[in-house]
């Protein structure tokens, strides 16, 4: 589908529309195909995993989607990549559900899927999942801390998760709200909610900040010819442990 997809009319190498873009070289978006061959970024202890077949064979499938069967620009950020889907230059974009009301503006006819499955191995690439929230200060006492406890049981009750819905076109974070009409009905939150089920939700340590990182520069090696895929995991693996020994002492 690729291939049918990416345009190149002149034969020059240089296609004028490309199958799909998205910031692949930002660790955030490649974890997904780690986890879509069985991977992980660290252990039950937060040790790094990174040197492991599922991180190699994750960053050789990109990087022959961008060389080998180039349907994907060989430069893409974040910037670069929703600029060719908002002006038709890219069929496909793995993009987040913030992105949803810019393409809707813009009159793009969008719909949503899940990250094709991998063969390989049957699984479906798992990206993070970071839902927005409330805190209240630990030092909140009395009154004021049974005002705040009424409110937000007030904001994340069924009722304003729906109201929120209708303004947002965002996912509830109740489950009971999933099968009303309104999520139901709309064929963007439901597909999207279809790809949260097989999302993992983004662990709240610090050791994350780490592992990206740690993932960053031997990743984005790759694709500028550095380092070979089985070097690269190597390195990331390596700075990873350094980085989260030096923070933990």
């Amino acid at each position: 589908m690729g291939q049918k997809l990416t345009v190149d009319k002149n034969g020059d190498g240089k296609p004028e529309r490309y199958a799909i873009a998205w910031n692949y070289t930002e660790p955030f978006f490649f974890i997904p195909f780690i986890t879509g061959y069985g991977g992980w970024l660290f252990d039950e202890n937060y040790h790094p995993t990174l040197n492991t077949e599922a991180t190699k064979k994750a960053a050789h499938l990109i990087y022959n989607l961008v060389n080998k069967y180039k349907i994907m620009p060989k430069e893409a950020d974040y910037e670069i990549a929703n600029a060719l889907f908002k002006d038709g230059l890219s069929a496909m974009i793995i993009n987040g559900p913030w992105s949803f009301a810019t393409y809707l503006r813009n009159n793009i006819p969008i719909g949503i899927a899940r990250i094709p499955k991998i063969d390989e191995t049957g699984l479906w690439p798992a990206p993070l999942v970071s839902p927005m929230g409330y805190s209240l200060n630990k030092n909140l006492t009395g009154q004021k801390r049974r005002v705040a406890v009424k409110l937000l049981k007030y904001l994340t009750s069924e009722e304003v998760q729906l109201r929120f819905i209708k303004l947002s076109g965002t996912i509830p974070s109740r489950k009971t709200a999933f099968k009303d009409s309104l999520v139901q009905n709309n064929e963007l939150i439901r597909s999207a909610l279809d790809q949260l089920m097989v999302g993992k939700p983004m662990p709240v340590v610090t050791e994350m900040r780490w592992i990206f990182d740690a993932m960053r520069p031997a990743y984005q090696g790759i694709f500028t010819g550095q380092v070979k895929p089985e070097q690269a995991v190597e390195q990331m693996q390596k700075l990873a442990e350094k980085l989260i020994r030096e923070n933990r002492e």
